[in-house]
């Protein structure tokens, strides 16, 4: 991975030093720049040591160009959306690499509705890259204005118009957070306040310092699950370093995860709401299984967030989002929004009934088994050698009902596996669903003999 540069119609990402410079930064902002009418340009960053080069460069490129920035500094990813939708800007990029290890970094596009780019746009954006010139001549003309922005204290009051705050006051959650020394950390402090919570913080420092691996998954968070019973909280939340996603643990340490922060979310506001929501097809059936008990539709859209903002949009849909834990809900962003979540999160815990707790909350959930694995795209495996595989894997699920909206989903009486190339890394990923453990077991080892097989 260390030699490739991943560049897909909503960004890229790569390793710093290597693949991805400030110059390949810059062409591809170029790129973009050159798809957007006129206007500022929002810039945010996450954590990481090296966001403030890959800032500086984008930030000297536009005020030269004759373009206004904005500059968000550090700012969550969904943070940098709001801004760029509250100060109309052409558009916004945001510094960072996601869950991905330090070394890497990389930009995510935004439209001027402040949500990310949708394909059709980010096409654009990707062949301009990919055709324009390996340096750019230097800009002329009138140079542009840089403006700071702190838009953490707009999206906390976008946030809390969507919770009874009154309730969670009244109920006033002692709550630990993992802010993973990316960008979460301010903007988290100013929700807990304003809901009235007790709140410890560990990892505020955005500084890009990792304490374990920033994919929040439950054997990455190994170490700090234990810290959530000593700080006596009622609920440990684990953001990734830009974000826009949360895992969640109970009081006692035990891992909720990802999968169950939408199922959770959907249900606080189904509660109070009808209408219908949208996942993606990686998704656990916990979400489709709440919205069928209250009625409404669940749509499913292909892997990726600009995909489920299409479909969200298509479908009229009051909330939407992906199973790694990113709730998108449209009164406050079209992005995947921890601070939605943990409000939602919150919220439901303050009107469960008293004494609710998370754990009685996460155990009421439709109980299904989920177990993701990837494998790395090796030659064989990789355009029509990965097509062959697909197929391969299709005949050993004879009695399954095939989709190919994103790679291939089966689904099958009781669960379901969806095996996909990454859009982020060369790797395919597969996802498998079933109500025990050895049902999703066996689908998994099938499926991997049939995409390996000669």
């Amino acid at each position: 991975m260390a030699d490739t540069l991943i560049v897909s119609v909503s960004g890229l990402r790569g390793v710093v030093g290597a693949t991805l410079t400030p110059d390949v930064a810059v062409r591809y902002a170029a790129a973009f720049a050159a798809t957007l009418p006129p206007g500022p340009i929002v810039i945010g960053r996450d954590g990481r040591t090296h966001g403030p080069l890959f800032a500086a460069a984008l930030r000297d490129f536009f005020v030269a160009s004759g373009r206004d920035v904005i500059d968000c500094g550090i700012a969550a990813t969904p943070t940098v959306g709001i801004v760029v939708r509250e100060e109309r800007a052409a558009g916004g990029l945001q510094i960072s690499a996601s869950h991905n290890p330090p070394h890497y970094n990389g930009l995510k596009l935004f439209s001027a509705a402040g949500r990310v780019l949708p394909a059709a746009a980010g096409v654009e954006v990707l062949a301009r890259f990919r055709s324009g010139p390996e340096r750019l001549p230097r800009p002329e003309g009138t140079p542009g204005h840089v403006r700071e922005i702190d838009g953490s204290p707009a999206h906390v009051r976008l946030v809390a118009a969507t919770v009874d705050v009154a309730a969670i006051r009244r109920r006033r959650p002692r709550v630990w957070l993992d802010a993973g020394h990316g960008a979460g950390s301010r903007a988290a402090r100013l929700l807990f306040e304003h809901l009235g919570c007790d709140f410890a913080i560990e990892g505020a420092e955005p500084d890009g310092l990792f304490e374990h691996p920033p994919e929040p998954t439950a054997e990455n968070l190994a170490t700090m699950l234990p810290r959530i019973s000593q700080q006596h909280a009622d609920v440990g939340f684990f953001q990734d370093p830009d974000a826009d996603r949360l895992a969640i643990a109970a009081a006692d340490g035990r891992y909720i995860g990802e999968e169950a922060t939408l199922a959770l979310c959907v249900e606080a506001v189904l509660a109070k709401t009808r209408g219908p929501i949208v996942v993606n097809c990686s998704t656990s059936g916990m979400a489709a299984a709440i919205a069928a008990e209250h009625g409404v539709a669940c749509h499913v859209s292909a892997v990726g967030e600009a995909n489920v903002v299409d479909e969200m949009l298509a479908t009229g849909a009051i909330l939407g989002g992906e199973g790694n834990g990113g709730v998108i809900d449209p009164r406050v962003v079209l992005v995947r929004d921890s601070f939605v979540a943990m409000a939602l999160v919150l919220e439901r815990l303050a009107t469960g009934g008293p004494g609710t707790t998370i754990d009685e909350l996460a155990r009421a959930l439709p109980q299904m088994v989920m177990k993701k694995t990837k494998i790395d795209l090796t030659p064989d495996v990789q355009g029509p050698g990965l097509t062959a595989a697909l197929a391969r894997i299709e005949q050993a699920f004879p009695a399954a009902r095939s989709s190919r909206l994103d790679g291939l989903r089966l689904d099958f009486p009781g669960g379901w596996l969806l095996v996909r190339a990454s859009n982020t890394e060369p790797i395919v990923r597969l996802v498998a669903e079933a109500t025990t453990e050895a049902a999703v077991d066996d689908t998994l080892a099938c499926a991997h003999a049939a995409l390996l097989a000669s």
